[in-house]
């Protein structure tokens, strides 16, 4: 087995494709389906599910996908150490975020990460923030940006930003109301309520505040689960229910008077976002460069 095999492989399951793993890595795409077919030979295991539209990892591609991942990156580390002046400055980086860093985030994160080192590549894949830290975990991934630290033995969360929590409802006569008269939260269990999709760290931070505010979560009558926050938005506005979000992701809707905001308590309540990193790695230099930006965009 080569490790040209293993970039090759890595490549096919991030992009999804062969064509786009071939322009990514200058080969041609036969090219690419030989070294994929070479090593599903000498492992005796078929490593992707292929149909008209698009390619999966099989389970045992998944299985080898962390190895390769893990082959790759200690091979740019020992290129660092032995042979930094001559160390791929388009070594690609893999970033998974859950939805609101990634979305109202990652854009500032990214355009420093760009000015200060503007030949490196990175690859950003957007999940659950359950979904993040078990990509972390599996060292799948370089970095990742969550909305709530879940207990993993592997992984180091480092805050970075305080993130406000509000209840935004429809922009109407009933509720304008309740956000005249009301000043807890036990209103909420009489009105039809959004909530995000399992795995979302906004979904967990809100479950804890509403625990701590005296609101029974199983007493909330829940109209649907959603996974789209912009989906969640639409529907506030619409009339459908209410929810709890992140003031980043409804800053503008709460600006321009679509919906209304009443906060979760009578104080600011916030919760962390956060860093995260697989601490049983040593990081890459970019991985390493990426943390950097974050310290030095959000230290004050």
């Amino acid at each position: 087995m080569k490790l040209k095999q293993l970039e090759v492989f890595a490549a096919v399951a991030d992009y999804k494709s062969f064509s786009k793993a071939a322009k990514i890595l200058y080969l041609t795409q036969p090219t690419v389906s030989a070294y994929i077919s070479s090593l599903e030979k000498e492992l005796n295991a078929k490593l992707f599910a292929r149909n008209t539209k698009e390619i999966h990892m099989t389970e045992q591609g998944i299985r080898l996908y962390q190895y390769a991942r893990e082959m790759l990156a200690l091979q740019n580390k020992i290129l660092e150490v032995f042979n930094p002046d001559s160390q791929k400055e388009e070594t690609r980086l893999v970033v998974a975020a859950s939805t609101v860093p990634s979305r109202y985030l990652l854009p500032d994160i990214l355009a420093g990460y760009k000015e200060k080192y503007p030949y490196g590549q990175l690859e950003i894949r957007e999940s659950d923030s359950a979904r993040v830290i078990e990509d972390v975990a599996k060292h799948v991934v370089d970095i990742g940006f969550t909305g709530t630290a879940l207990e993993n033995k592997v992984c180091r969360y480092i805050p970075f930003y305080e993130d406000e929590l509000v209840v935004i409802m429809p922009n109407t006569d009933r509720y304008r109301k309740i956000l005249e008269r009301e000043n807890n939260l036990n209103w909420i269990r009489k009105e039809p309520f959004l909530m995000r999709e399992e795995g979302s760290g906004t979904r967990k931070e809100a479950e804890k505040q509403l625990k701590t505010a005296g609101v029974d979560v199983e007493q909330i009558h829940v109209a649907a689960s959603v996974e789209s926050t912009e989906t969640i938005k639409r529907s506030v506005k619409n009339g459908i229910g209410i929810t709890i979000i992140s003031s980043l992701a409804a800053k503008e809707e709460i600006a321009a008077g679509t919906v209304l905001a009443f906060p979760m308590e009578k104080n600011k309540s916030t919760r962390k976002l956060y860093l995260v990193y697989n601490n049983s790695y040593t990081l890459s230099k970019q991985a390493g460069n990426l943390v950097k930006v974050v310290k030095e965009l959000y230290s004050a």
